[in-house]
C-alpha cells in the first residue's frame, strides 16, 4: 500500500501513522521527523528549517519535495509507504505524482483525519515532549505524573517553541491552505475520511476497516 496522510495539525497523524507501520509492515514517512533530524544533526539544511519552524511558518515546497524525493528512492520503500504531512499544497500532490510516476509507482488510497481547528488549539497548546526519551504528554488530556516529569524516563518536560498558543494559531492559519488537497484527492476518489475526535483506539479502527478494503 501506499498511502498519504492528511490532517491538521494536532489530529493524531503521527500516532495514528505508527500503529499503521506496526500492523500493516510499511514505512512511516514523516517529513517532520526527517526536518528534526536535520535540525538535530546541525546542517546548513536544519537551520534553514528550525528558522521557518519557529515561527509556526511552512518550509518552502523546494526543500520539502527534495527531501521527500530522496526518502522515495530508499529500498525499504519497495513494497508501500505512509507520508504523513506531505503533501501539504498542491504543488507538492503533484510533484508527489511525478514522482511516483518516475518510480512507477501509483497511490493506493488518502487517509484524512478530520477534526475541528478549535480542537487542535487545545490539544497542541498543551502537549508536553520529554527532552530525553521524545515521549510525549498533555497538561489536560495525558498528563504526567509528576508534573514537568517524564513518566517513562524521569527526563524533563518542554514545550516545543511551534506548540506556544501564537505559533499553533499561525500554523493552523498556514495549514488551512492545504484544504484543496481534500477536493483534489476527493476528485480523484482517492480520499478517505476518519472522525478525529474520537479515541486514538476509535480512530484506528477506522482506520484499520478503510485499510482492509484497499488491500482486499
Amino acid at each position: 500500500m501506499q498511502l498519504v496522510m492528511l490532517g491538521l495539525p494536532g489530529a493524531g497523524k503521527g500516532t495514528q501513522a505508527a500503529r499503521i507501520q506496526q500492523e500493516f509492515a510499511i514505512p512511516h514517512i514523516s517529513t517532520g521527523d526527517m526536518f528534526r533530524a536535520a535540525i538535530s544533526a546541525e546542517t546548513e539544511l536544519g537551520a534553514t528549517v528550525k528558522s521557518f519552524l519557529d515561527r509556526g511558518i511552512l518550509v518552502p515546497d523546494e526543500v520539502t519535495i527534495a527531501v521527500v524525493k530522496e526518502r522515495l528512492n530508499a529500498s525499504d520503500t519497495a513494497n508501500g509507504f505512509l507520508l504523513d504531512g506531505f503533501p501539504r499544497t498542491l504543488q507538492q500532490a503533484m510533484a508527489l505524482d511525478e514522482t511516483l510516476i518516475d518510480l512507477n509507482k501509483g497511490l493506493s488510497g488518502v487517509l484524512y483525519i478530520h477534526v475541528p481547528e478549535g480542537v487542535l488549539l487545545a490539544r497542541l497548546t498543551g502537549r508536553r515532549i520529554c527532552k530525553q526519551c521524545g515521549a510525549t504528554f498533555h497538561v489536560v488530556f495525558q498528563p504526567p505524573q509528576r508534573e514537568g516529569v517524564c513518566d517513562r524516563c524521569g527526563g524533563v518536560l518542554y514545550q516545543r517553541s511551534d506548540d506556544t498558543g501564537e505559533a499553533v494559531s499561525t500554523r493552523l492559519e498556514q495549514y488551512a491552505q492545504t484544504a484543496p488537497l481534500v477536493e483534489y484527492y476527493r476528485d480523484r476518489g482517492l480520499l478517505r475520511q476518519v472522525d478525529g475526535e474520537q479515541s486514538i483506539d476509535q480512530v484506528f479502527a477506522g482506520i484499520h476497516e478503510i485499510l482492509g478494503h484497499l488491500q482486499g
